[in-house]
């Protein structure tokens, strides 16, 4: 990318847009964020306002757009957001499309990553250059879940459920290494130092916030179970590995909160 071209960037006030943006400006570049409510622009990093899923103020946001990181995700409505993104992305001649989506994508029988997955192929297929790169869940995601069910009187936590969470930072960084790279398509899927399961997760919170809760250990049934249970959302081999552990990210975060 010419280094007067703005980066386009959309999901960028996200846990992990709010990580890559201050490194494309540390990197000399240009912002433009694409957000559905209006914020001062600031520091090099203009904001504009659209929504993708209404497909409203997309194009404006576009203009003279070279690099594209497509960060913006939901529960719902992934596959469409993107589909609305690339068609105005090929009339406006976006030159690389980063894409973030999830560990197992292509496999887990669940909504979000069928999602995910239609919209890895929107991307593809737009004829546009694109790289993607799929992450693990990110530690602060796992810290949300854990202080959400230990408000249950019992915790529920299947064994067959592991996670390889990742620090949200190393992945903002190692996609800005990409933005600023060639076009690589699929890249090595991007995952914690450790797998941990669920049982594991709860326990250790448990213990570093001093609650005592009873586990109960369900059991998933159907394709959902199998698909956890032959770890089809991990990526044990040829993926590139973080280096902060949940416990250090855990640690720091509940420091924060006795502070």
């Amino acid at each position: 990318t010419t280094m007067t071209s703005p980066i386009l960037v959309t999901g960028g006030t996200g846990t992990l847009g709010t990580h890559v943006l201050p490194m494309l400006r540390g990197a000399g570049h240009d912002v433009r964020v694409l957000s559905r409510r209006d914020h001062e622009s600031r520091d090099g990093i203009t904001y504009v306002t659209g929504d993708l899923l209404k497909d409203h103020g997309v194009p404006a946001a576009l203009e003279g757009v070279e690099v594209l990181m497509h960060l913006a995700g939901s529960a719902k409505g992934d596959a469409e957001a993107t589909t609305h993104l690339m068609r105005h992305a090929v009339t406006a001649d976006v030159r690389h499309v980063v894409y973030i989506s999830v560990v197992g994508a292509d496999r887990m029988p669940i909504g979000y990553f069928r999602n995910k997955h239609g919209a890895e192929r929107v991307i593809a297929e737009s004829g546009l250059p694109w790289t993607t790169m799929r992450a693990a869940q990110f530690h602060d995601l796992v810290l949300t879940a854990m202080r959400g069910v230990v408000r249950l009187p019992v915790v529920p936590a299947p064994k067959v459920v592991r996670f390889q969470s990742v620090d949200a930072v190393e992945v903002a960084s190692r996609l800005v290494e990409l933005a600023v790279g060639q076009p690589a398509g699929l890249v090595p899927d991007l995952v914690g130092p450790e797998t941990h399961t669920m049982p594991d997760l709860v326990r250790g919170y448990l213990r570093a916030t001093g609650k005592h809760r009873p586990l109960l250990p369900l059991r998933i049934p159907g394709r959902v179970g199998a698909a956890y249970r032959s770890g089809a959302n991990l990526t044990l081999e040829g993926a590139v590995v973080g280096k902060r552990t949940w416990a250090d990210f855990l640690a720091d975060r509940l420091g924060d909160d006795n502070r």
